[in-house]
């Protein structure tokens, strides 16, 4: 089982690498053509709601792929097809019509995101979601697709479809800011609706090349076939109806958590494109240790729950929550010692300006601070889905909503209508620290929900003193990297290539330095990393 789950863990996270390089290559492009401008500060509204269900439905490790794993992953493949079949129509029709919902909608749905828009913002934000509307019904097909293909041990083609999505908002956004000279004289406005156009129609084309690649794996499982019978009654689609419903309202209000930060984002100018371009750079990380840890450990983790086995499940939950924590904190503590040198070299270029370089390196650095309790209250949730529990996430999620409106509201000079009242406004950055908040509050409660779950087994205290332990090793290998990247600044000059290896090489020594005090501290994560690290030099 190690080793299959090792072999599985490395494909998934080598194909997410490759999708994530296209991302960020999208990101690269957006940023060079558009920068904190009025058209991607528009985008970020308008996709929201969108981008809300192709994470959520559409989206791996989501509620829905999650509870199509789940069940498939205990099926015939002629099953399996008859329980596809029937869950693809009756989301399909569902979603069909919220999506019709939003196309007739879109002005007053932006008007309730973001009140506090500029009108030429709004009237760009209000195009770009017609556009983008027909998403909603892909992204139920794409979850089902995705997981169709892992519950039957096929993981790659999932990995990578991202990529192909990136590719066609590359052509689109690429074609727009090469030609955008030649518009110098068109009215700024118009040159902006007509960016902010061309990226939501590069948005919906890449959407649907997601779903599109699936469909020849998908013929060759025998899972893609097509009838009008929808069948609830079958005890396969029961279940994923069950985990889905509740687990879809758990998950769905982090994305709430999502929208109530462009809520009160859009009082602040260029918030959430600055918000859009620092999270992608953590999100990278972040998708790369989720789709490569979490994945490959949600059947692994199904298996163990059916057969009872509550110390080999434990022992799984542990090495998830120590690799999971122990990689964001190392680069949580490099985001944190370099987050602007980081900006600077990804996107420091065409429109993205010394401004927007100082409003994304700011962001990025609170981003790091929380990068481990993000992906640590991912994994517990996933837990539960596994207990087929989906009530406790949910629970927790909506007391979450309610204090990240708090903190939201607090953090940003708790405004009112005769003006602020609060002397402590962080801007942006205040939205981040909330977000932080209400991950490291969701963290606790459900590892405490997890403990009484299974009799009360967990060591919590040992847990407890392992994360501390990584804490400890987090700082290290910031001062490390901090202190590397002032004696290169001393000695070496500013040039692209000495400002590349000014973050590469004290990454790496910040790396190797959270490694080695992990061992000195006795950390068993941390021995085997290095053992095998060891055997590989020795091999070579």
């Amino acid at each position: 089982m190690k080793e299959s789950l090792s072999k599985t863990a490395l494909i998934i996270s080598f194909g997410t690498l490759l999708s994530k390089f296209g991302g960020l290559a999208r990101q690269l492009v957006i940023a060079g053509a558009f920068g904190i401008s009025a058209a991607y500060d528009a985008y970020n509204y308008a996709y929201v709601i969108p981008g809300f269900f192709l994470i959520l439905i559409g989206g791996i490790n989501g509620p829905l792929h999650n509870a199509v794993v789940t069940v498939l992953s205990k099926t015939n493949n002629k099953e399996s097809a008859y329980i596809i079949n029937s869950i693809n129509l009756s989301i399909t029709f569902l979603l069909l019509f919220a999506g019709g919902f939003l196309f007739l909608f879109s002005d007053p749905l932006i008007k309730l995101i973001a009140p506090g828009l500029e009108q030429e913002v709004h009237n760009i934000a209000v195009v770009q979601l017609k556009i983008m509307s027909p998403i909603i019904p892909l992204s139920g097909l794409i979850g089902i697709g995705f997981g169709s293909l892992n519950a039957k041990n096929t993981f790659f083609i999932t990995t990578i479809s991202p990529i192909i999505s990136s590719f066609t908002v590359i052509c689109g956004v690429g074609l727009f800011w090469l030609t955008k000279e030649s518009f110098v004289d068109t009215d700024p406005i118009q040159l902006a609706i007509k960016g902010g156009v061309i990226i939501a129609q590069a948005t919906l084309i890449g959407a649907f090349t997601q779903w599109v690649v699936q469909i020849p794996s998908l013929i060759k499982k025998d899972l893609f076939r097509f009838n009008l019978k929808i069948d609830l009654k079958h005890p396969g689609v029961k279940e994923i109806w069950g985990v889905l419903t509740p687990a879809t309202l758990s998950s769905g209000m982090l994305q709430i958590n999502v929208i109530t930060d462009l809520f009160f984002a859009s009082s602040i100018a260029g918030a959430a494109a600055g918000l859009g371009y620092a999270n992608f750079l953590v999100q990278t990380p972040l998708g790369i240790i989720s789709s490569g840890l979490i994945l490959p450990l949600l059947p692994v983790l199904s298996k163990l729950a059916n057969k009872n086995d509550q110390k080999k499940f434990i022992n799984k939950v542990r090495q998830g929550l120590i690799i999971s924590s122990g990689t964001m904190i190392a680069l949580g503590s490099i985001f944190i010692t370099l987050g602007p040198s980081i900006v600077n070299i990804i996107y420091g270029r065409g429109a993205f300006d010394s401004r927007a370089i100082d409003v994304v390196g700011g962001l990025l650095i609170i981003y790091g601070v929380g990068m481990p309790a993000y992906l640590c209250r991912d994994l517990l949730v996933r837990v539960f889905y596994t207990l087929g529990d989906a009530v406790v996430p949910l629970r927790i999620s909506i007391i979450g909503i309610v204090l990240n409106i708090i903190l939201d509201w607090l953090l940003i000079g708790s405004s009112l209508p005769f003006g602020l009242i609060n002397p402590i406004n962080f801007g942006a950055r205040g939205l981040v620290l909330a977000t932080i908040g209400v991950n490291i509050f969701s963290c606790v409660i459900l590892l405490l929900k997890l403990n009484n779950k299974l009799s009360r087994t967990i060591p919590i205290k040992q847990w407890a003193i392992d994360f501390c332990k990584l804490l400890v090793c987090g700082i290290i290998s910031g001062i490390i990297a901090l202190k590397t990247n002032d004696t290169m600044s001393i000695y070496l000059g500013n040039n692209i290539i000495i400002q590349l290896l000014k973050i590469i090489i004290p990454s790496l020594t910040g790396i190797i330095g959270f490694l080695v005090s992990g061992r000195i501290l006795n950390i068993q994560e941390m021995n085997k990393v290095l053992n095998i690290i060891k055997g590989i030099l020795i091999s070579s």
